[in-house]
């Protein structure tokens, strides 16, 4: 027995990861490979940057008449596994091209030209 608690050894908290996730090995190595593939995905919570960045990549996509599907991933986990830090952001074919801005139609295009190309 101690007096005041001095000589007790302190309970570690386990914090489960910094975005308040559940970032297990096994959930990153999920995620990781979910990333991987053909596509346009937008990458955010769903506030009004990542939704502006949606309706700007559908619009863009719809010009140049590019049929692809826009994926928008809420998912913390899995917008870790790409190392975007600042949302929103852009990823065509597997590889983040724009992050922590809400871009315009036409630097959208500009980007796809470029990527697709």
């Amino acid at each position: 027995m101690s007096i005041f608690g001095f000589g007790r050894k302190k309970e570690e908290k386990k914090q489960p990861c910094c975005c308040g996730g559940n970032c297990t090995p096994e959930a990153m190595q999920a995620a990781e490979a979910e990333k991987k593939g053909s596509g346009v995905k937008i990458l955010g919570g769903g506030c009004a940057k990542c939704n502006a960045l949606e309706a700007a990549t559908v619009e863009a996509l719809r010009e140049l008449g590019m049929n692809t599907a826009v994926d928008h991933v809420r998912d913390f986990e899995k917008i870790a596994a790409y190392g975007v830090m600042t949302t929103p952001a852009l990823v065509v074919d597997g590889q983040v091209v724009s992050y922590g801005k809400a871009l315009k139609k036409e630097e959208v295009i500009a980007i796809l030209k470029k990527v697709r190309a």
